[in-house]
């Protein structure tokens, strides 16, 4: 007894009391996490009470409270529906191409880029790489339309440089649409990707670079045995996280790009949850999909997770 007192007084004075003049000092810090509470409240957690729609009848005019239930009638219809298990396999193979590619071309950008031995260069190759980041997709699939149209660039290179007899229609062949949504995530998103990376490589110790030197290592042998073990707890994280977005896969790529001759493989969840939740003024059914999105998001990271916990890796809790 008298042990576990001693602990207990020890531990309380390791703990640093909060006074008055600790919260005074901090207010200003306070103020601003009560607001982001509060906004996390009413955006992020009163919304979930609109989830009831999935086990309703729900109708615009007798409300939420008043819709007549109907238990899980909406998800039996999605599980029996064969599009929906299609567009579910749409979803799951072009968010997970997205991840993987996104991820390598990141993490490849991101070394090539502290190459760079000229600061001037790599800030200008730097800002020019992330500048796509912030273009709509409106703009980036407008880009790849005229470039991969009959009359694109890349039909008339392919043309001219014999590699092809005739223009391919590449909207119109569905084995390459996967990949043209992978370059477009890709080309858009890998140079903001790539800061976080970055980050973590310029804190590596230089020591390190210069002890290799040393021993005779050369660029290569320093990326592989330094820099990439180094920053191998940043991509494990980034993966576990990202690895529930691989429901996200997208949908303004997907709507715009997309036509009547390559549904089968262009329509996400979120064009199907459009196309009945709201074309068709089914708001339960178009819940439903996304309760179901976002349980699927939960399995993913729980299964990462445990993986990473498994291999003894970086994890989220």
């Amino acid at each position: 007894m008298a042990r576990e007192k001693k602990e207990r007084v020890k531990e309380a004075s390791i703990t640093p009391k909060i006074t008055r003049k600790e919260l005074k000092r901090q207010r200003v810090l306070i103020v601003w996490s009560i607001i982001f509470v509060i906004y996390g409240v009413i955006f992020c957690y009163l919304p979930l009470g609109g989830w009831l729609m999935a086990f309703q009848k729900y109708k615009p005019k007798t409300g939420l409270l008043h819709s007549k239930f109907i238990g899980l009638d909406k998800f039996k219809f999605l599980f029996a529906d064969a599009t929906f298990f299609r567009v579910f396999r749409n979803t799951i193979a072009m968010g997970t191409i997205n991840m993987i590619t996104t991820l390598i071309m990141a993490v490849l950008f991101a070394i090539l880029l502290n190459e760079i031995r000229t600061s001037i260069t790599k800030k200008v190759v730097q800002t020019i790489s992330y500048l796509p980041h912030f273009l709509s997709w409106i703009i980036v699939t407008g880009i790849l339309h005229d470039a991969l149209s009959s009359t694109g660039i890349v039909n008339e290179l392919l043309v001219n440089w014999h590699v092809v007899d005739t223009y391919i229609p590449f909207f119109s062949i569905e084995k390459y649409f996967w990949g043209i949504v992978a370059f477009a995530n890709n080309w858009k998103e890998t140079g903001w990707n790539a800061i976080v990376y970055l980050a973590a490589i310029t804190s590596i110790d230089p020591c390190l670079y210069e002890a290799a030197a040393i021993d005779g290592a050369g660029r290569g042998d320093k990326i592989w045995f330094i820099t990439l073990p180094s920053i191998k707890p940043t991509i494990m994280i980034l993966t576990l996280i990202n690895i529930g977005n691989v429901i996200n896969a997208g949908f303004e790529i997907q709507y715009l790009l997309g036509n009547p001759t390559i549904v089968d493989v262009s329509e996400t969840i979120d064009i199907y949850v459009l196309r009945w939740g709201i074309s068709q003024m089914d708001y339960s059914l178009g819940t439903a999909a996304g309760i179901f999105k976002s349980l699927v998001s939960i399995i993913l990271i729980l299964i990462g997770n445990s993986v990473a916990k498994v291999l003894g890796e970086e994890r989220l809790f």
